[in-house]
């Protein structure tokens, strides 16, 4: 068991996705998480154990070296892509009860900013961590993100503006939500934002990167 446990946990970290793969260069030809996950299971390895020994371990390796600039976006991407396809072969163990999620983690990019990708790597991430993630997408109005935390009561609301013209629209949807959820708790991110900015329109928390945010919610389970 051990051996499929390393070997999956190497390949998040590294980023091998399948057999297929040719990144990283010294992986090629090997097979990547997607059959180790698939292999692991049918050998009887118990899902529970390659989510908790293998995948969140990995991707929280993956998000230290992400905030210590020692990993750059398109590494830690594919670390996310290989975490994903592991966790298609999990989905059924969640659905028959076997395995739960930490909670529910809201997200989506605020009106107006059509910018995903910082929001789909954290979202990889903190799927990765044993949450369950509910994408809204991008260009989201604020009816959509309350609509969301009233129909997922305990959620975690996420929000990302990418563009200096869209953190109005950001301060506008965090209102919003406080006027209708005001114990909703709320992170944001993006590049132009900061702590000051987040703590002025009453957000919980100003996540910098994806492992921030996933130490906020380890909090809040």
């Amino acid at each position: 068991m051990e051996n499929f446990i390393d070997k999956i946990s190497l390949c998040i970290e590294r980023g091998k996705i399948n057999l297929e793969s040719p990144y990283p260069p010294d992986l090629k030809g090997e097979p990547g998480a997607d059959e180790l996950t698939r292999d692991a299971l049918l050998s009887g390895v118990p899902a529970g154990d390659i989510l908790t020994k293998a995948m969140i371990p990995a991707m929280g390796i993956v998000g230290e070296l992400f905030r210590e600039k020692k990993l750059f976006v398109p590494q830690v991407l594919m670390s996310a892509k290989a975490m994903n396809l592991a966790m298609k072969h999990l989905k059924p163990y969640f659905t028959s009860g076997e395995l739960t999620k930490k909670g529910v983690f809201i997200i989506g990019t605020v009106s107006g900013d059509l910018h995903d990708i910082g929001k789909n790597l954290v979202s990889m991430m903190i799927e990765g961590s044993g949450w369950r993630v509910i994408d809204l997408g991008v260009d989201v109005k604020s009816d959509s993100f309350i609509n969301a935390a009233k129909e997922n009561p305990g959620s975690v609301l996420g929000m990302s503006a990418l563009l200096t013209t869209t953190m109005e629209s950001m301060e506008r949807s965090v209102k919003d939500i406080r006027d209708k959820l005001p114990h909703q708790k709320i992170i944001v991110g993006g590049a132009p934002l900061n702590s000051d900015f987040a703590s002025r329109i009453g957000a919980n928390l100003y996540a910098p990167n994806p492992q921030s945010a996933i130490e906020y919610l380890t909090l809040c389970q």
